[in-house]
């Protein structure tokens, strides 16, 4: 996937702190760094936002449209 260039600015400890993990080899440079950060960033982001949206079901609906069909006469189903 083709990446784009862009120019950030960062606090000076935060850089430091960056720095460190470039220079004790945990990423092979700043750029490496700072994408692996920003995806676990948005990967949190969605969780919280999948998990909100789950909050919002009707826990009593969803076990009714969860069993829909299994009322039906077992007898009537193909058997495997």
């Amino acid at each position: 996937m083709p990446k784009a260039k862009i120019a950030i600015s960062l606090a000076a400890q935060t850089l430091e702190r960056l720095d460190h993990l470039v220079r004790n080899k945990t990423f092979l440079n700043r750029s490496q760094a700072i994408e692996a950060a920003l995806l676990d960033r948005l990967d949190r982001l969605d969780r919280v936002r999948l998990a909100r949206e789950c909050g919002k079901l009707d826990p009593a609906e969803e076990k009714k449209l969860a069993e829909e069909g299994f009322a039906e006469d077992l007898s009537r189903w193909p058997e495997y």
